[in-house]
């Protein structure tokens, strides 16, 4: 059995085109990481998924948000464009994990699961040691989830090319603070 995790992040239509805080490429993130996720599950101990699930999280949204540290409302608790992207519908994951109920809920580990474990929980008791992380949006919520993950000790990898930036340059930079971090950085392609 693998001991490695894929950590598929915040792939729902609030993050993707059309949604009200859609990322360029989105939508194809989503189609992406369902079609390597089909094809490579065998790599996986276990699959995560992790979905802003926004109840009250205060400050994080604004009517005039600065796109820093406030955003306009997204990722409504219960609302459809909160759900997993439809591309997802096939995942099987083994564990969904809902973040940011009453806070900005940037990192995976942030949330729990339904029966209340917090992310590093669930991992630590399928004996995860690496996990690759993918999804939405790369300078954001993979980027913290990526960094917790490395602070905890797994062995952490960002599969790039299932991923996308909320901006190129901040897409840059996160890779930048990711590497410096110790965060390798691999194509799915390359990733075994």
């Amino acid at each position: 059995m693998s001991t490695r995790a894929l950590i598929v992040v915040d792939v729902q239509p609030t993050f993707c085109e059309g949604g009200e805080l859609g990322v360029d490429g989105g939508n194809r993130v989503a189609a992406d990481v369902a079609a390597y996720a089909g094809e490579h599950r065998d790599r996986y101990g276990l699959v995560v998924t992790t979905q802003d699930w926004h109840i009250d999280p205060g400050e994080h949204f604004s009517d005039t948000p600065d796109f820093v540290d406030s955003w306009p409302v997204h990722g409504v608790a219960g609302s459809p464009n909160a759900e997993l992207h439809p591309a997802l519908a096939d995942l099987a994951a083994d564990v969904a994990v809902k973040k940011g109920q009453y806070d900005h809920g940037y990192s995976g580990f942030d949330g729990a699961d339904g029966a209340g474990r917090s992310l590093e929980s669930v991992l630590r008791e399928a004996g995860t040691t690496a996990v690759d992380v993918v999804g939405l949006a790369e300078s954001h919520c993979v980027k913290h989830t990526a960094l917790d993950a490395t602070r905890l000790g797994f062995s952490t990898r960002v599969l790039a090319d299932l991923t996308a930036p909320v901006s190129p340059e901040l897409g840059e930079r996160a890779r930048e603070e990711l590497a410096a971090a110790g965060v390798e950085l691999a194509d799915s392609g390359a990733a075994r």
